[in-house]
């Protein structure tokens, strides 16, 4: 949408959850095509039409990582105001086992991995790595959680 001073994006509202495991948070790498790079991110996606953001989340887990178990919200924002209507609900995801579910195309090269927060968070900063503005701030919710400075 555009009108005479401003571009507007309207986009369906979107999930993230955070799971983690003492120091580790488990994040997926993925091809991002906007940004022509791999990413590393916790799992994320959109809420489908009549969804509910904690159905969406629980979905979007055991799609992307075959986890299912116990999503708490944490907290919801608007990714970029100036830009977009849309808005992420951050979950973290507990009480984890595994569950099948069938990972959409577009999840088929997914890489799930373990990592330790601190090291993405620092890779991130250096400019080695590339991920998403929800992933920092779960991951800074999970290292203040745990007392930790990046």
């Amino acid at each position: 949408m555009q009108d005479d001073k401003w571009e507007i994006a309207r986009h369906a509202d979107a999930v993230a959850v955070l799971v983690t495991q003492g120091p580790k948070v488990l994040g997926v790498r993925q091809f991002r095509r906007p940004i022509d790079a791999v990413t590393w991110e916790i799992p994320a996606g959109l809420i489908d039409a009549g969804e509910e953001p904690a159905e969406a989340a629980a979905r979007e887990l055991a799609e992307e990582t075959k986890l299912g178990g116990t999503v708490e919200h944490i907290t919801s924002f608007y990714v970029s105001p100036g830009f977009t209507d849309e808005k992420l609900h951050l979950f973290k995801a507990s009480d984890l086992g595994h569950v099948e579910a069938q990972a959409d195309e577009d999840e088929a090269d997914l890489v799930v991995e373990w990592r330790d927060a601190r090291d993405v968070w620092r890779s991130v900063a250096a400019g080695s790595e590339q991920t998403s503005g929800v992933t920092l701030l779960a991951l800074r919710h999970h290292l203040a959680t745990l007392g930790l400075e990046p």
